[in-house]
């Protein structure tokens, strides 16, 4: 990028930042308060007013700073304005958490150049963590560098995180392959607010990460996450992410375990999978 397009990283991340608390702090005043909850399709996604409440603040925030940004966000939409950058926010990921008293969710702004994550903010209001990562900067929680080391976790069985989009429900080849992992990990981990398992595999306290057909505004901020930790995320064949894709399969992890797990999907599709693992 140019200097020009320097500068608008700079401003974006003071921005996203801002966005984030001022939005986690209505999420937090709001949280436990007999919240309702209104259903937003037939897969089960939820919306209540206060993801309506804190969109409405990071959207503000980004529309004064970046009027010409394109922008789309998880309850307004796409401004379908035409621009190489494009901002993608989530104002409350772990609805379903949240209208249930369960205090697991975040804020999730992604900042997109010609399609690539270039900056992320994630911010878990209930213990005040804010994470943010920038394209070959390096990721932070509360400015202190997050990087998963040399050596990948040991373990007799991994820890992974599931994530699985709204519309995927009991698709036969997702459900072979959820359970397959369920059978041979010590704990398979969906907590309903995929930003926040990114966090935890960036900061090494996942193994690793199987994403079944899941885009959407919460996907990005962590992927960048984990790339700029040190993680590598691929697609089921072993391709590299490279940049937003209408329907992700991809395994996130440390490099030293990436044929462990992609072995592990292979053998729960029950397919032949080949690509470069390494």
């Amino acid at each position: 990028m140019n200097y020009m397009d320097e500068k608008v990283m700079q401003q974006a991340r003071k921005v996203a930042i801002l966005a984030a608390q001022e939005a986690g702090a209505i999420i937090r005043e709001h949280f436990d308060k007999n919240v309702t909850a209104e259903a937003k399709d037939e897969h089960g996604d939820i919306v209540t007013y206060v993801d309506l409440l804190a969109e409405k603040v990071i959207l503000s925030r980004i529309k004064q700073a970046f009027p010409d940004h394109q922008l789309i966000s998880e309850e307004s939409g796409n401004n379908k304005l035409i621009c190489d950058w494009l901002w993608m926010v989530d104002p409350l990921d772990g609805t379903n958490n949240y209208a249930i008293g369960l205090p697991v969710f975040s804020c999730s702004i992604t900042l997109l150049f010609q399609k690539k994550p270039m900056l992320a903010v994630i911010y878990e209001p209930m213990v005040d963590r804010l994470y943010v990562s920038i394209r070959n900067q390096g990721a932070t929680c509360n400015d202190v560098l997050v990087h998963m080391g040399e050596e990948a976790r040991t373990f007799t069985k991994a820890t992974v995180g599931w994530i699985q989009g709204h519309i995927v429900q009991n698709d036969d080849r997702a459900v072979r392959l959820r359970q397959h992992v369920d059978i041979h990990t010590r704990r398979m981990m969906r907590l309903f607010a995929p930003t926040l398992q990114w966090t935890m595999l960036a900061r090494g306290q996942l193994d690793a990460i199987i994403l079944y057909n899941s885009e959407g505004e919460d996907l990005y901020s962590g992927i960048l996450m984990v790339q700029e930790a040190g993680g590598v995320v691929v697609q089921y064949d072993g391709h590299p992410f490279k940049e937003m894709e209408s329907a992700p399969y991809l395994i996130a992890c440390h490099p030293h375990k990436l044929d462990y797990f992609m072995n592990m999907v292979r053998e729960g599709l029950g397919e032949a999978i080949s690509g470069p693992a390494n």
